[in-house]
């Protein structure tokens, strides 16, 4: 992905077919609103990757620190327990 030039926010509307062509040719550009980057106008390529990237990693993230506390101090009896548990009902069924 190539990085364009910045905008300001009036330049960049009246040069919008230009923006979008230059993002359709692989070229990202920088919109500013008084000197400061407040948008971008990026190829669509470049957002899907950057959406997939985010979904993947908030997929695993979103579950840290749900176990917390699932096991008790001690997590071998815990686990023992469901052990026991499964070999009882394995050996009825």
């Amino acid at each position: 992905m190539k990085t364009g030039v910045q905008y300001g926010l009036e330049q960049a509307r009246a040069q919008l077919p230009l923006l979008v062509s230059e993002a359709a040719a692989g070229t990202s550009s920088i919109i500013t609103r008084h000197g400061k980057p407040c948008a971008a106008v990026v190829p669509v390529g470049t957002l899907n990757q950057l959406t997939a990237q985010k979904h993947r990693s908030a997929g695993v993230l979103a579950l840290r620190g749900t176990g917390r506390g699932l096991w008790g101090p001690d997590s071998s009896a815990a686990v023992g327990a469901l052990r026991h548990e499964w070999e009882s009902a394995q050996s009825v069924g």
